[in-house]
């Protein structure tokens, strides 16, 4: 079983580097699937209320902590969670913080909420923030944090009157294709990890000659190369698979190293490709209509 190294955040927190998405895992099939993680040593979850499948991901953590509570501790998993946008507000946020607590009762507090995404307005958003940090000052949650939130919506954050706790992470699309290099150096700068989602492009360059040509070089896979390469830059990588059997080889990861040439070969740097409609690519102030943003609640869980 491999031990995932863990990266210090910015409140003192230690989150493993590699994690498993959830997105579109059924809530028939994930709790199975966390349980089988587990088992191969995965220990960070990645979910969100939109996915529909807390409930499941927390009662696979909490068979696995059940089967041996001598050593599968409760402390040892990362459990994330997101509040998406048509529960932005104060209020609204804080019954959506609620019913994710009531989800995760079977582990008895939740580690990271997310703001899913920006897309609402500056007065829903600071207030969304504003229950989140009540939340952690609750004690059931222990961080908090964005995602697809870009350059202008972290500063918009940072810039709170009221701000009391920073996100630890922003969640984004990050990969050879995408680099979002400005956002990643004014996180870092800022001390907020970014976290990659979608780090194997959704299997879109995986065929990529360049990409195959180095994974030859190393004899790994080209996903293995994806992870490697954003482990290498410093993220918080979150590869998702449906399947068991690809559980074990998106951990051997850390018995190579890419060098200056991959690097070179691999990068994309100063353009822009994203496999989805980009989620960051929102305005500050604007306001959609609940049917709007109904439909993008739908394109969302057919696409992350």
């Amino acid at each position: 079983m491999i031990n995932i190294p863990r990266k210090e955040l910015n409140d003192g927190s230690h989150i493993p580097i590699i994690g498993l998405g959830l997105a579109q895992i059924p809530a028939t099939e994930v709790s199975d699937l966390v349980y089988t993680a587990l088992k191969k040593g995965y220990r960070q979850f990645d979910s969100a209320a939109i996915y529909k499948n807390e409930r499941g991901v927390c009662e696979g953590i909490a068979k696995w902590i059940k089967e041996d509570p001598g050593n599968n501790k409760r402390s040892d998993v990362w459990y994330t969670t997101k509040i998406f946008e048509t529960e932005h507000g104060y209020e609204k946020t804080k019954n959506a913080i609620r019913v994710c607590l009531e989800n995760a009762k079977t582990i008895g507090y939740i580690d990271m909420i997310l703001v899913h995404s920006a897309r609402s307005n500056w007065e829903r958003r600071h207030g969304t923030w504003i229950a989140l940090q009540e939340a952690v000052e609750s004690g059931f949650v222990k961080t908090i944090g964005v995602s697809n939130y870009a350059l202008k919506h972290v500063q918009e954050l940072l810039e709170y009157k009221d701000l009391k706790i920073k996100p630890a992470v922003d969640q984004v699309e990050l990969h050879p294709w995408l680099m979002r290099e400005e956002l990643v150096t004014y996180l870092q700068k800022n001390k907020i990890a970014p976290e990659a989602y979608s780090p194997l492009t959704r299997g879109m360059w995986l065929d990529d000659p360049t990409l195959v040509r180095i994974a030859r070089k190393h004899n790994k896979s080209p996903a293995q190369i994806l992870i490697n390469w954003s482990l290498s830059k410093g993220f918080i990588c979150l590869p998702r698979t449906s399947k068991p059997k690809r559980l074990d080889s998106n951990l051997e990861v850390f018995d190579f190293q890419l060098d200056r040439e991959d690097l070179d070969l691999i990068e994309k740097r100063g353009e822009a490709h994203p496999t989805k409609k980009d989620s960051t690519d929102y305005p500050l102030d604007s306001e959609k209509t609940e049917e709007q943003l109904k439909r993008e609640q739908e394109s969302l869980k057919q696409n992350q």
